[in-house]
């Protein structure tokens, strides 16, 4: 099964999750609308995996990554000899969900003749494969997703009215970054915590108060992965593999990251050298696991609906205990 955990204790995102467990229920056609980089392929996975049909295929393609001739085989399919070089017959992304869910990223780069095709599939469940005149039955639910303007394209002739009624049931509207309040620093140290495996650091050292404040204040137009690709880059601008194996060999600590690399084209390695011999920031090793133990807290609770007993179970703890962490930490009930 296909991760489809999302990281979040925003009352924005969370909302948008509800929603979502709602319209999984329920097999029908979905529009997943969000900027680029906000995680509308995550929301794509979890409809289907919290549907009755999670055990069923669920297959993926993005619409704008492929051409137009090339596209349309892709999703139908082709019968031998439907162009040159169609030496075999070739089940389309179509038949290979069927019982199942398609995905279809970026749908509002599909021309108006695939649009075409799709809303037949849509409406009575019938396509031919390309090369074809033969009727083909399937059962598939379509997921799409875009983070263009539909009815404006609408109302410029770009996509077709009909598609959108019938593809849009439900349209689920996935939050930018910037709207989700307090999830930064989550994602930071989630990102930060795998980019340190990667690159075979004992332990994550940890972002300054400085760039912390920095990351929190930016508006992250390319989201979450935005924001992950700036968190691994970096780190791995950081530290080079002669600095790590003098660390290993002197037990020395790392040092705590004081420099950002928000724009990798305007990267200058002797800033980045010169932040690292600057004073090192203090490192508490205890504020350090009290922030790590919160983030875990904070997540355990929402995903046992602040239930105590239930997540002192999935802690694998004690009531008491649990009820301990709360005393310690009483901000985290604020997300109910």
């Amino acid at each position: 099964m296909q991760n489809t955990n999302i990281i979040t204790q925003s009352n924005t995102m969370s909302d948008c999750l509800e929603h979502v467990s709602k319209a999984a229920k329920l097999n029908r056609p979905m529009l997943i609308c969000g900027e680029r980089g906000s995680g509308k392929e995550l929301i794509a996975a979890r409809l289907h995996f919290l549907s009755s049909m999670w055990d069923q295929p669920y297959i993926k393609i993005n619409c704008a990554a492929i051409t137009e001739s090339l596209l349309e085989s892709e999703l139908f399919g082709h019968e031998i000899g439907a162009f040159t070089g169609a030496t075999k017959v070739h089940k389309g992304k179509f038949e290979r969900a069927d019982g199942g869910t398609l995905f279809l990223d970026e749908v509002g780069t599909m021309s108006g003749a695939l649009q075409e095709k799709l809303l037949r599939v849509i409406e009575y469940g019938e396509f031919e494969r390309v090369g074809s005149q033969t009727l083909r039955q399937l059962d598939v639910r379509v997921i799409g997703a875009t983070h263009e303007n539909l009815p404006k394209m609408v109302e410029q002739g770009r996509f077709r009215a009909d598609l959108l009624d019938r593809l849009a049931f439900d349209v689920i509207n996935v939050p930018p970054l910037r709207e989700r309040d307090q999830d930064v620093e989550l994602l930071v140290e989630h990102f930060a915590q795998k980019m340190a495996l990667e690159l075979q650091w004992p332990y994550f050292p940890g972002f300054d108060k400085k760039c912390m404040a920095q990351l929190n204040q930016e508006k992250w137009p390319g989201n979450i992965r935005q924001l992950k690709n700036t968190i691994e880059r970096s780190m791995y601008l950081w530290m080079d593999e002669d600095e790590l194996k003098s660390i290993e060999q002197t037990g020395s600590e790392l040092r705590v990251i004081t420099s950002l690399v928000l724009d990798p084209f305007a990267t200058n390695k002797e800033m980045i050298v010169e932040a690292k011999n600057k004073k090192l920031t203090t490192y508490s090793f205890k504020e350090k696991l009290d922030s790590q133990e919160k983030a875990l807290l904070i997540q355990a609770l929402k995903q046992n609906d602040f239930k105590q007993v239930k997540t002192a179970d999935f802690l694998q703890i004690t009531y008491h205990q649990l009820r301990a962490l709360i005393r310690k930490y009483p901000d985290v009930l604020q997300g109910r």
